[in-house]
Parts: structure tokens; C-alpha cells; sequence
């Protein structure tokens, strides 16, 4: 039995477009003599849906699209994820499942068992769970069908009382008792630095344990905050991964049944930083091309959050496509100006330079009358970074470019960032990355040759709203401070014990009351690329007025 791997990128709601995508590949496998196919999950409609799941228009539009699917399922079997209704009375109305597809109609519907309720996922909010189990057969092979999660259940996050709680039944225990020979598992598993170590790990072990080989088929691309690379892969029935696909790629690949068991295994090492890279260019480049944007404007300070932006976004949209303002202030000082203006020409980006100067001092005459003392304070240094805000959504409302948002993550942590200013833009692209992590950044995006310049990588950060101010003046030091931040965000680990690291308690604690007191700033960012375990945004629901219950 010759098995195709169709590896693709969705677009949510784009009904046409993916069934197209879906329909070409059918035929490029039956021109290939495959006898099955396989896509990811909820492929028709595009993962995650969210809530267009209870437009019953869209459900009507899925359905029609697999039955679009099916005139072309003649001579091969399609196995396709899609959402469908469930008919019974009990439980909600949807189930997340997929569609078996034989000859130009629907032979079985498989549905997910395990519903992930965590981080990024909240699919126990559209669909029901899955009760029954049932193998395919095909070709003389009895073939499981699992999606997504459904691989999971051993996963050390999920507690014994969360599996109780959420989760009905092990489909990997119950498909082994039916005999089964093969399992296909549909895909929709979002890119985080580690990812890839932990899926293979789980599907390695899966395919040991239970002594199947695995086809585990994962979509590529990205839908707003989530990322997804693809890496589709076939694991022989003794746990080794002896196929895998194109990583942040579409792809194609074909496997026989029969072989699984004689391919060599195949290893791979992967570089985070290399990955995260990877990741934020697909992240860019879908945000963009998904909402029928073009061109992007960004801030530059000379300093390196907004060259590593600039240069990520000329990889992912083309240097035709990117602006760069430079904004400079009676404080900013002229090697940042250079060094702004060198990334500018390193990049082949366009560039205009708008001093704020006069704006700056026309804001403070404004203030005048109505402060009873306006001297020289955080408002001024705000200000500044509002009038750059507000001269890059200018630009964006005069000539269409969407502006790209340059924070970090330890910025957004402890809130040193001005709402309206540097907050703007339509989408994060570093804030899911700690500053310690934006200069390992720059010195692969350097690795060839020097596109960011050597000076910002090397001099101390500084926001330049004040005389020689300096980033260590309001935080601690960002090797130090970063290493707080992620046993406190992505650990989750309470203040007390950060501070059994070594740390010291009052500084833990300062960072604590950072982290807390700045969620109202957090709640108005723009969306925020994943590349972690942890990021702000639909992971991380914090509420917004709540008391610190951590306080040391």
C-alpha cells in the first residue's frame, strides 16, 4: 500500500482556496499510483477556526467543499480533516473529525477523542469527545485513525486529573485491542522552540509502546499568533523516525506500507534560534499575504529589536516591500542615527528620516497650560515614543503599510514600553522572544555577513528618551533579568521559589509586581508571534483586574 503525505498551509475560512490545494494534491498522488492520502486536521476549514465554528454558514461551507473532494476520491482512498455535525442529541454540536473518503463518497467518519483545553487550545468549547473506536481497512491493513491529541495522552502536562476530567478513553490503548496495523494521525500542532524534541518523543514512544508504525501528517503555516512547521514524518513500528518532511514547507511524500519497517532511521538536530528564525519569516509572511497586505513600515531606532525586525521582514516580504522611519529626538544620539541608516542600506530598504523635535516641543507648549508643573519627566519621555507612534500610523493610513510592532518580551514582562508608542503596530514579531534571545537572533541573522550592524548588536540598550539613558538604569541587567522572567512565565513557578535558584528574594519580587502591574499595557499589544512554550496572548489568560496573590 503506497501512502502520500500531503503536507500544506490553510488559510481559516478560505473554503475555495483549500479545497483546491487539497483536490491537486489527490490527483498528484493518484497520478503516483498512491492508494491512500492524508491530510491534517480540520484541513477544509483551516486550523484553529475558533469561533466561526458556531456560524452554522461555515459548517454548511465545509460540508459542501468534502463533497467537492469526493468527485475526485475515485481509484484512491482521501482521508481529510474537517468538522462535522454530530446528529445525536446528547454533547455539543460538532465533533473535530476525519473524513475517510473511497470512491467518490464518505466511507466512515473518525472523530477526536481528546479535546486539548490548554495554552493555545480550547477545542472542549466547540466540539464532543469521541466514544467509539473502529479500525479502516484497506488493502488487507487494519488502519487506525487518531488526530492531533489524540497521540498525546501520556503528555507529563496532562495530570491523571485532568485526564479524568477532560478525557473519556486512551484511543492508542483502545486501537491496539482491535488489532490495528497502522495508525494515521491528522496534525494541526503549533511551533514552539522545543516542539520538535517533544513530538518525537511522543510519537516514538507511542509507536514503541504499542509496537504500530505511525503516519503523523502536520499542516504548515501561520494563522495569526500560531505558527506551524510542518515536519510531517513516518516512525516505524520500533519508535524511529525513518521519514520526515520539509520543516515551514509544503510538501510532498510518499511512503510504501510494506517498506516502513526496512528504511533506515533518520536523525536530525535542531538549532532553536535557527528554527525561531524560520518561524518568525512564515509568521511574517501569512499575516501579510493572508490579509491581502503588501508592505510593512518600521520604526528604526539604530537599536537591535527594530533591526532584527527590519531584517526578518525583508526575508519574509521582499526589501521592495519595507520602509524604515527614522524618528530621531533631541536625545537620540548620532551614532544610533548612522547605525540606523547603515541597517537602512545594508537591507536595501527605503528609508526617510522625520526629526520630532519641533513636535515635541509644540506637545510640551500644549501642556503648559494645563500643567501646574511640566518640567522634564516620564510624560516627556512618553511623549516622544507617542508622537513615533503616531507619525507610523500616519505613514500606515497615507500609503497602506502595515506598521511592525519591534518589542521583546522582556520589555512586555515588566512593561517598559509606552502604550500608544511603542506599543503600536498590527502584529508583535520579537515579543514572544527575551532580549538575551533577539541577540542570539542577530548574530544568525550576521552569520553570513554583517546585514545588522556590529554597533547595535555591541552597545548598551538604551530607549534614548533622556540624557545617557540606559535600559539597566529602570531594569536589571537582561541576562540576569531574563532568567527570572522564564521561571516565572514559562515555569509558572511562584516568587518564592525563583528565589531557591539563587536569586535574589527583593529582586524576584520587583520582577513579580512588574509582571503583575503590567497586564492593562499587555491586554491593548497587537498579536504576538509563538515561539514558545509560554507566550502573551491566547496562552497565557491573565486577568486583567485581579489582585497579586504572589506578592513576596
Amino acid at each position: 500500500m503506497k501512502i502520500a503525505l500531503a503536507q500544506l498551509n490553510y488559510t481559516v475560512g478560505d473554503f475555495d482556496n483549500n479545497t483546491q490545494k487539497i483536490i491537486a494534491q489527490i490527483k498528484e498522488a493518484k497520478r503516483k499510483k498512491a492508494d491512500l492520502i492524508v491530510f491534517s486536521e480540520l484541513a477544509v476549514c483551516g486550523y484553529p477556526p475558533l469561533d466561526m465554528l458556531e456560524n452554522k454558514f461555515f459548517i454548511e461551507r465545509s460540508l459542501r467543499a468534502i463533497n467537492d473532494i469526493q468527485l475526485h476520491c475515485d481509484g484512491i482512498t482521501a482521508i481529510v480533516g474537517a468538522p462535522s455535525p454530530n446528529n445525536t442529541t446528547n454533547g455539543k454540536a460538532l465533533f473535530n473529525s476525519a473524513f475517510v473518503i473511497q470512491n467518490g463518497h464518505i466511507e466512515k467518519i473518525i472523530n477526536k477523542t481528546l479535546l486539548p483545553n490548554y495554552d493555545v487550545f480550547d477545542e472542549y468549547r466547540y466540539f464532543e469527545s469521541n466514544s467509539d473506536f473502529d479500525t479502516i481497512p484497506l488493502n488487507g491493513i487494519k488502519i487506525g485513525i487518531t488526530i492531533c491529541e489524540d497521540l498525546w495522552f501520556d503528555q507529563p502536562k496532562l495530570t491523571a486529573a485532568a485526564r479524568s476530567t477532560l478525557y473519556r478513553q486512551n484511543p492508542m490503548e483502545k486501537l491496539s485491542g482491535l488489532g490495528v496495523q497502522l495508525i494515521i494521525n491528522l496534525s494541526a500542532s503549533p511551533f514552539s522552540g522545543y516542539q520538535e524534541n517533544i513530538r518525537n518523543a511522543i510519537l516514538t514512544r507511542n509507536a514503541s509502546t504499542y509496537k504500530v508504525p505511525i503516519v503523523y501528517v502536520n499542516q504548515i503555516g501561520a494563522n495569526t499568533d500560531l505558527i506551524f512547521d510542518g515536519r510531517s514524518k513516518v516512525i516505524n513500528a520500533e519508535g524511529e523516525v525513518v521519514m520526515s518532511l520539509k520543516r515551514f514547507e509544503e510538501d510532498f511524500q510518499l511512503v510504501d506500507f510494506e517498506k516502513i519497517g526496512r528504511l533506515n532511521p533518520i536523525h536530525t538536530n535542531f538549532d532553536i534560534i535557527e528554527n525561531i528564525y524560520h518561524a518568525l519569516i512564515l509568521g511574517i509572511r501569512d499575516f501579510f499575504a493572508k490579509n491581502s497586505f503588501k508592505q510593512a513600515v518600521i520604526g528604526l531606532s539604530g537599536g537591535l529589536d527594530s533591526a532584527v525586525v527590519a531584517a526578518l521582514a525583508v526575508n519574509a516580504l521582499g526589501n521592495e516591500n519595507i520602509t524604515g522611519l527614522l524618528m530621531p529626538s533631541e536625545f537620540s544620539t548620532q551614532h544610533s542615527i548612522d547605525d540606523a541608516i547603515a541597517l537602512a542600506k545594508n537591507l536595501k530598504i527605503a528609508h526617510k528620516i522625520i526629526p520630532i523635535k519641533a513636535t515635541y516641543e509644540a506637545f510640551n507648549q500644549t501642556l503648559d497650560a494645563i500643567f501646574k508643573d511640566n518640567t522634564f519627566g516620564i510624560t516627556q519621555e512618553n511623549l516622544q515614543a507617542r508622537i513615533r507612534g503616531t507619525l507610523l500610523m500616519a505613514y500606515s493610513n497615507k500609503y497602506g503599510h502595515i506598521v511592525l510592532n519591534t518589542s521583546n518580551k522582556s520589555e512586555l514582562a515588566v512593561g517598559y514600553s509606552t502604550l500608544y508608542g511603542d506599543s503600536n503596530g498590527a502584529l508583535s514579531v520579537i515579543g514572544d522572544l527575551y532580549k538575551t534571545d533577539v541577540y542570539k537572533l542577530a548574530d544568525f541573522i550576521n552569520r553570513h555577513n554583517y546585514v545588522i550592524p556590529q554597533n547595535i548588536i555591541t552597545k548598551a540598550p538604551s530607549a534614548e528618551l533622556r540624557p545617557n539613558q540606559k535600559d539597566s538604569d529602570s531594569l536589571p541587567e537582561y541576562e540576569l533579568l531574563d532568567k527570572i522572567l522564564y521561571l516565572l512565565i514559562e515555569k509558572q513557578l511562584p516568587p518564592a521559589e525563583v528565589a531557591d535558584y539563587g536569586f535574589s528574594p527583593e529582586l524576584v519580587g520587583r520582577v513579580s509586581d512588574m509582571i503583575f502591574n503590567a497586564e492593562y499595557k499587555r491586554f491593548q499589544f497587537p498579536p504576538i508571534l509563538r515561539v514558545s512554550t509560554k507566550a502573551f496572548g491566547s496562552g497565557r489568560r491573565w486577568p486583567l483586574v485581579a489582585r497579586n496573590f504572589q506578592k513576596l
